[in-house]
């Protein structure tokens, strides 16, 4: 039996795709699948792919035109075989004993572990000491997230196959930021939860990513999307036992990126978070700290911007 199911689409990331991909034939552990859901690329990133899967029998190749990130996944996850679901962004790399720590910490019939992340911009390593939790129910695990995130990456978990598909995770089509309409739904129907302190993904910031593009229009898309998505994973609690620890993640989420956009889109969107009753389950006095000094800041700039200046 395959341990690991590893799926990684594939866009346009010649520059990195062969150090994302060594990242994996160097692994200290071997008994994985590598499943690459390949999108039409106008660079070499495909031709790299088929060099990799032609050379190596655990590393396969789907074509998908047009997917987007989302329904890569989906794709990758239709034929994967192994026990457990692992997500890698095809610009990032991980460590050479990321799977050998997982494999011994996957031994508690465990549904979702999570593991640390470091950045790496401009070539400079960002580490991001975290620490771990023993074993726990998605519901509580969101009271040791919140120390550290208010936004979940698919990617720095893995999940048991068995668990993904009797739920029937899907993540949601032509979203930016499909994690968030995802994640944190996994992580609450998650009956038990681990994280290990344990750094064994490498998260690249380049300026072209979907995350720092400098293209505002991109920023509002994910904004939009991210309301999108919270109804749906609202929606698809009140199926089940109310969750309001997933609720106020969700709105955490939702208040602190609305204070990344321009002042009068940051106004827009507050007014739209407030009909949603969003200020009305928060986490934590320490998060409204953050919103207050996030704010402040925002004013100041205001203030020199188009009174001082």
């Amino acid at each position: 039996m395959i341990k690991f199911s590893i799926i990684v689409p594939v866009y346009n990331v010649e520059q990195y795709l062969e150090e994302c991909f060594n990242s994996l034939l160097n692994q200290t552990y071997s008994n994985y699948e590598l499943i690459i859901v390949c999108d039409k690329c106008s660079d070499d990133s495909e031709q790299i792919v088929d060099k990799y899967v032609k050379k190596h029998k655990n590393f396969s190749k789907i074509y998908a035109e047009h997917t987007g990130l989302g329904e890569a996944r989906n794709i990758g996850i239709k034929v994967a075989t192994g026990d457990y679901l692992l997500f890698v962004d095809s610009d990032d790399y991980l460590e050479k004993d990321l799977l050998k720590n997982l494999d011994e910490h996957l031994t508690d019939n465990i549904d979702v572990l999570r593991f640390q992340v470091q950045d790496i911009a401009d070539n400079k390593i960002i580490k991001h000491e975290e620490i771990g939790f023993e074993i726990c129910t998605g519901n509580e695990a969101f009271n040791h997230i919140f120390r550290y995130h208010y936004i979940e990456n698919s990617w720095c978990y893995v999940y048991s196959h068995k668990f993904w598909k009797k739920n029937k995770f899907k993540f949601m089509k032509n979203c930016i930021a499909e994690d968030y309409g995802l994640t944190p739904l996994v992580i609450a129907k998650a009956k038990t939860l681990k994280s290990i302190s344990y750094i064994g993904y490498n998260y690249r910031q380049r300026e072209n990513s979907l995350m720092t593009n400098t293209d505002y229009n991109k920023k509002i898309k994910k904004m939009d999307d991210m309301l999108l998505q919270s109804d749906y994973e609202k929606e698809e609690i009140l199926k089940g036992e109310y969750n309001p620890k997933l609720i106020e993640f969700l709105n955490n989420s939702l208040i602190y990126y609305s204070t990344t956009l321009k002042y009068k889109d940051y106004r827009k969107y507050n007014k739209i978070l407030k009909k949603k009753r969003c200020f009305e389950h928060l986490k934590g006095e320490n998060f409204k700290g953050k919103i207050k000094i996030k704010i402040l800041k925002m004013n100041s700039y205001i203030f020199y911007r188009y009174v001082v200046k």
